[in-house]
């Protein structure tokens, strides 16, 4: 079988960092890559800074299918992603001409112009994207596609270039049992044992009825998990009491 397409995904900002605002972005782009049949490696944040966004993307590009980068796009002094995917790659950021002419006349009547022409200036051999529901451009550089930090302009954009990413998709088997993880674990390691290309977690939660755990296969071959889902139920079951 040949081997998932991976994905990593960065987050760029202060604000995530330091937790101001919460990282919707990466758990989104995370489901939608995995429905997309992209086995994501990686979800990570780094401030705004240069050094921090170009040395993450210099370690990580090689290692991945497919990197997302969201944030850092706007025009105020903390929005530097355009200069740090440049230097990741080695190259200068430079002016796309007629793409700096469609912004000034985009937001030139709300006296935004040369402001917005700013989004215009990108890394050497990049491709821009447009941006259907907001301003800044994103673009694509190598496996490197840098879209906003909004969440709805983010989804939106991800969703125009969602079909180039599509492979074989990840399919997922779940259950719920009223257990806990250590009345289950010996099950869970065999079945790891016993079904090498499908991936097995547990999740637990207190409710006030008792412990749960949430059993969770995920594999991008089919018949590999099925079989494990099958051996997995009957194993539990003869345990445990199945909640849903």
């Amino acid at each position: 079988m040949t081997p998932a397409a991976t994905a990593v995904v960065l987050t760029v900002g202060n604000e995530i960092v330091c937790g101001d605002v919460e990282n919707t972005n990466a758990s989104w782009l995370a489901r939608r890559l995995a429905e997309l049949g992209l086995e994501v490696r990686l979800l990570a944040s780094v401030r705004d800074s240069v050094e921090d966004v170009a040395g993450f993307l210099r370690a990580e590009m090689g290692r991945a299918t497919v990197v997302i980068v969201t944030g850092g796009l706007g025009g105020t002094p903390d929005d530097l992603t355009r200069e740090a995917v440049a230097e990741a790659f080695g190259v200068p950021t430079e002016d796309i001409p007629e793409l700096a002419r469609t912004l000034r006349e985009r937001f030139g009547p709300r006296g935004l112009g040369d402001y917005a022409a700013k989004w215009a200036r990108i890394p050497r051999g990049a491709v821009p994207l447009e941006n259907p529901l907001g301003g800044a451009p994103g673009f694509v550089l190598g496996n490197v596609h840098v879209l906003p930090g909004l969440p709805r302009e983010m989804e939106a954009m991800f969703d125009v270039l969602a079909e180039r990413f599509r492979g074989v998709p990840i399919g997922a088997w779940r259950r719920r049992y009223s257990t806990g993880e250590g009345q289950i674990v010996s099950v869970l390691e065999e079945a790891t044992r016993r079904h090498p290309a499908v991936t097995v977690g547990s999740y637990p939660s207190f409710l006030d009825t008792g412990p749960e755990v949430e059993v969770v296969l995920k594999s991008a071959d089919a018949e590999a998990l099925g079989a494990a889902a099958a051996w997995v139920e009957a194993a539990l079951a003869e345990r445990i009491e199945t909640v849903r």
